[in-house]
C-alpha cells in the first residue's frame, strides 16, 4: 500500500511534464484561438431591461438555455429553456425552433428573438408574441425596423418603407451607380450602415450616393466558366469621388425632401443625428480636403441649413468619427468628441452652438461612451486614463465634472451598464488572466465574480510575451511584445519575426489575454525556435493626435524609423541572431514591411507583405487624401510612396500575399510590383488567394499562416 501512494505523486509528475511539452499545432493556433482554445465565456451575456439581473446562454449538453442572476442570489436559475420556448411559441402558433436563437434581453420590456428568418418580440408580461420583421421582409437589404413599428428597407436599389404589410415605395431611380440608404464614404468617419429612424420612429433620414462619377474597377470571379468580370467604383486618390446627399422621408404623411447641403458636392457627410424632438439633423459636414469640419443644423421638414454650431480646422486634418450625443434630461445640450487638444475627450454645447465646458481632460483617450444612467445625471465611458494599453470604465458626473473609476486592475475591461445604471458587467481580461467576467455595484464598488477562467492554453508549452516600451528617436514610448522561444538557452542564438501593422485606427498591443492578439501565432512561432516581437509605432491607435498625425504627407517615413529603433533593441539582445531576422505586415502592414524591404536592405532576410499597399495613388479617397493630401498637393510624399520605383534596391526574400476578390487593396498594387520586378530583374515571391478579399478567413487562414510559416523556416533556419 505505501508503495502505491508513492508512486501516485510521480505519475502525476509524469503526466504534467508531458501534458507541458504540448505543442500548438497550426490549426489550433489559427482555427480554434476562438473556439476550443479561447477563453471559457459567459456567452451572450446582458442584462435584462430594466433591472439589475443578468442572464447569458448555457449550454447543456447539445442544448442552450438561458440562465439568470443578480447581485445577491447565490444561485442562478433557468430563465428560458428550449421547451420552454417551444412552448409559448407553439401556444401563440408559431413554429418551433430545434435551437435556441439569440435573444435580446436589454432592448426595453419584450425580448427580441433573431431568428433565422424574421425576427420576433416576446412581452413576458403578456406571455404574447409580435413580429417584428416578417420572412419576406427579412429577406431583403439592409433592413431596419423603428419604434413606430415602420420597417425601412432596400429592393432593386430602392428604398421602401413599410407598416403592416403595406409597402411604399420612397425612390425609384436607384441601380448600382445611384445608392440609396447604404453605407457611403467607403466606411469612413465612423460610417456604417445608411439609415437613421427619428426618436418617434416616424421620419428616416437616409444616405444617397451618386457613384456614375466613378470609374468602374473590374475584380475578376475566378469560381465561373469563363471567369466573370464584376466591376466595383473605386474613387482613387487625387480622381473623382462620389457625391452624397441625405433624405428624409416623412413616412406618415408620405413626403420626401432632401438636405440642402451644398456645394461642393465631393464633400462628405458624416455623423447623422437627430434633435431629441425630431424637428432637426445635425450632421458634420467635412471638407474633402479634411482639414475643416462645420457642425450643421438641418430642419427636418424643409431640408433648410439652419445654423452651423462650430467649425474644427486642422493644419493637418479633421476627423469626426461620432454623433452628437444629447442630455437625457436637457435636449438644449449635447456632448460633443474631439481631439482638438491632442486627445478625444468629452465637450458640452448648447444648441446654439457654445461650448459649455470640457468634461474630461488629460494625456489619454476616451475610447467609447456606454450611456447615462436612468436620471441622466451620470455618463459612463471607456477610456486609456490608467495607461495606453488598459481600457477602464469611468462615471461622470455631468454636475460636477469629477469622473469616478467603476473598473479595477492593469487590464482590458468591456463593460455594459444596466438601464438605471447601478450595476455593471465587467469582462476583463490581463496577459496572466484569460479572462473574468464581475458583476459590479456602482455605488458601493462591491463586486461578484460570475466566471473565472482557467488557462485554455495550460496543457500546453507556452508563455505569456513580455510588454515593455522602447523609446523613438523622438523620445515617444513605443509598445513592444516579445516572446522568447521555447526551451529558451541564453547561450544559443535565435533567429527573429517582427509582426507590424503601424496604421491609424489600429492597436496591435493591450494589456489583455495573449497581449491583445487574436491567435496564438505569435506563441506557435516561439515554439518553433523564434523570437517573436510585436509593436505598435508611431501612426498607431489610442496614443493621441501627435502620434498618428506625425505620419501626415509622409506615411512610412516614421514608421520605418520606429523600426529601425526596434531593430537596435534586438539587436542588443544576446540572444538575437541579426543576421536571420524576418518581418511581416498585412494592409498597411504591408505596405510598411514592403517600404521598409526597400528603404532599408540587409536589416531583415526575408518578408512578407500581405494585401499591401504599393502605390499609394491606387488606394482609396477617403483615406488616403486625410493622410497625404491629395497627389497633386503632394508629388514628393507619393512619389516616395511609389515602391515600383525602388524595388531595385531589395535584398533578401520577399513574399507578397493578396486576396484575389480584395475591394480594399486592389490588387493591381501587388501585381504592379511583381511588373516592376520582372522588369529589373528581381526576384519575388506570389501568393493568391482565391476567393478571398483583403483578409482571408475561415479554414484557409490556417493555410495561410503555414505558408507565412514554411517561408520564414526556409529563409532564417
Amino acid at each position: 500500500m505505501k508503495k502505491f501512494l508513492l508512486c501516485i505523486p510521480l505519475t502525476g509528475l509524469l503526466f504534467t511534464a508531458a501534458a507541458q511539452e504540448k505543442k500548438l499545432s497550426m490549426e489550433e493556433a489559427m482555427l480554434q484561438a476562438r473556439t476550443t482554445l479561447a477563453p471559457q465565456n459567459l456567452s451572450q451575456i446582458q442584462f435584462i431591461y430594466g433591472t439589475e439581473n443578468y442572464v447569458y446562454a448555457k449550454r447543456t449538453g447539445n442544448q442552450l438555455s438561458w440562465t439568470s442572476g443578480d447581485f445577491k442570489s447565490k444561485e442562478e436559475k433557468t430563465l428560458l429553456s428550449l421547451e420552454q420556448l417551444n412552448q409559448k411559441l407553439k401556444a401563440a402558433g408559431q413554429d418551433t425552433l430545434k435551437n435556441m436563437p439569440a435573444i435580446q434581453f436589454n432592448q426595453g420590456s419584450s425580448w427580441i428573438l433573431n431568428l433565422r428568418d424574421r425576427k420576433l418580440a416576446y412581452d413576458p408580461a403578456k406571455e404574447g408574441f409580435s413580429t417584428l420583421i416578417s420572412p419576406a421582409l427579412f429577406a431583403k437589404s439592409n433592413v431596419e425596423r423603428s419604434s413606430a413599428s415602420y420597417i425601412a428597407y432596400l429592393d432593386q436599389f430602392n428604398l421602401f418603407v413599410d407598416k403592416d404589410g403595406q409597402s411604399k415605395q420612397v425612390t425609384k431611380d436607384g441601380s448600382k451607380d445611384l445608392v440609396y440608404a447604404s453605407s457611403v464614404h467607403r466606411d469612413e468617419f465612423g460610417i456604417s450602415k445608411g439609415t437613421f429612424w427619428s426618436n418617434n420612429g416616424k421620419q428616416l433620414a437616409f444616405y444617397r450616393m451618386d457613384q456614375s462619377m466613378v470609374a468602374d474597377y473590374p475584380i475578376i470571379d475566378w469560381s465561373n466558366i469563363p471567369a466573370k468580370n464584376v466591376n466595383i467604383k473605386y474613387p482613387m486618390a487625387g480622381g473623382k469621388s462620389h457625391e452624397v446627399t441625405v433624405g428624409v422621408y416623412n413616412a406618415e404623411k408620405g413626403s420626401l425632401v432632401y438636405l440642402q447641403t451644398g456645394a461642393p458636392a465631393d464633400q462628405y457627410l458624416t455623423n447623422i443625428a437627430w434633435s431629441p424632438d425630431d424637428k432637426y439633423i445635425y450632421i458634420a459636414l467635412l471638407n474633402r480636403g479634411q482639414n475643416d469640419m462645420k457642425l450643421n443644423q438641418y430642419d427636418a421638414a424643409s431640408g433648410a441649413l439652419i445654423k452651423t454650431l462650430f467649425e474644427e480646422k486642422d493644419d493637418k486634418y479633421v476627423e469626426p468619427l461620432v454623433p452628437v450625443l444629447f442630455l437625457k434630461n436637457d435636449p438644449s445640450k449635447f456632448i460633443w468628441q474631439s481631439n482638438r487638444d491632442g486627445w478625444n475627450h468629452l465637450y458640452l454645447y448648447n444648441t446654439e452652438g457654445r461650448m459649455l465646458r470640457q468634461l474630461t481632460q488629460g494625456a489619454w483617450e476616451v475610447l467609447e461612451v456606454k450611456g447615462f444612467d436612468e436620471k441622466g445625471e451620470r455618463l459612463f465611458y471607456l477610456s486609456t486614463a490608467e495607461s495606453p494599453i488598459t481600457k477602464n470604465l469611468y462615471a461622470l458626473n455631468l454636475k460636477t465634472g469629477i469622473s469616478k473609476r467603476i473598473t479595477q486592475g492593469f487590464a482590458v475591461h468591456n463593460a455594459q451598464v444596466s438601464s438605471s445604471g447601478k450595476t455593471v458587467i465587467d469582462n476583463y481580461s490581463t496577459p496572466d488572466d484569460p479572462r473574468t467576467i464581475a458583476l459590479t455595484e456602482v455605488l458601493t464598488d462591491k463586486s461578484k465574480t460570475l466566471l473565472q477562467a482557467e488557462n485554455p492554453l495550460a496543457a500546453y508549452n507556452t508563455s505569456k510575451s513580455d510588454i515593455f516600451t522602447i523609446k523613438s528617436v523622438k523620445g515617444d514610448a513605443l509598445y513592444c511584445s516579445l516572446y522568447k522561444p521555447v526551451g529558451y538557452d541564453s547561450t544559443k542564438k535565435y533567429p527573429v519575426v517582427v509582426y507590424w501593422y503601424g496604421g491609424s485606427h489600429a492597436q496591435l498591443i493591450t494589456s489583455s489575454w495573449n497581449a491583445g492578439a487574436g491567435d496564438y501565432w505569435f506563441r506557435y512561432m516561439a515554439q518553433q525556435g523564434y523570437v517573436v516581437l510585436t509593436i505598435d509605432v508611431r501612426g498607431s491607435d489610442n496614443r493621441g493626435r501627435a502620434f498618428e498625425q506625425s505620419m501626415f504627407r509622409r506615411v512610412g517615413d516614421v514608421q520605418m524609423e520606429d523600426m529601425m529603433s526596434a531593430v537596435n533593441h534586438l539587436k542588443s539582445l544576446p540572444y538575437v541572431d541579426a543576421g536571420r531576422m524576418g518581418l511581416f505586415g498585412w494592409s498597411f502592414g504591408g505596405f510598411n514591411t514592403v517600404d521598409f524591404m526597400l528603404n532599408h536592405p540587409g536589416v531583415f532576410k526575408a518578408a512578407v507583405a500581405g494585401g499591401p499597399v504599393i502605390n499609394w495613388n491606387l488606394y482609396e479617397v477617403m483615406y488616403t487624401e486625410r493622410y497625404m493630401d491629395t497627389p497633386a498637393e503632394n508629388p514628393e510624399g507619393f512619389a516616395a510612396t511609389d515602391l515600383t520605383r525602388k524595388i531595385g534596391n531589395l535584398q533578401g526574400k520577399l513574399l507578397l500575399i493578396h486576396g484575389l476578390q480584395d475591394p480594399v487593396v486592389l490588387q493591381q498594387n501587388t501585381v504592379s510590383l511583381v511588373k516592376s520586378a520582372v522588369d529589373k530583374g528581381i526576384q519575388l515571391d506570389y501568393m493568391i488567394y482565391p476567393g478571398h478579399e483583403h483578409n482571408v478567413l475561415g479554414k484557409d487562414r490556417a493555410h495561410l499562416y503555414q505558408k507565412v510559416t514554411d517561408y520564414f523556416m526556409q529563409n532564417l533556419k
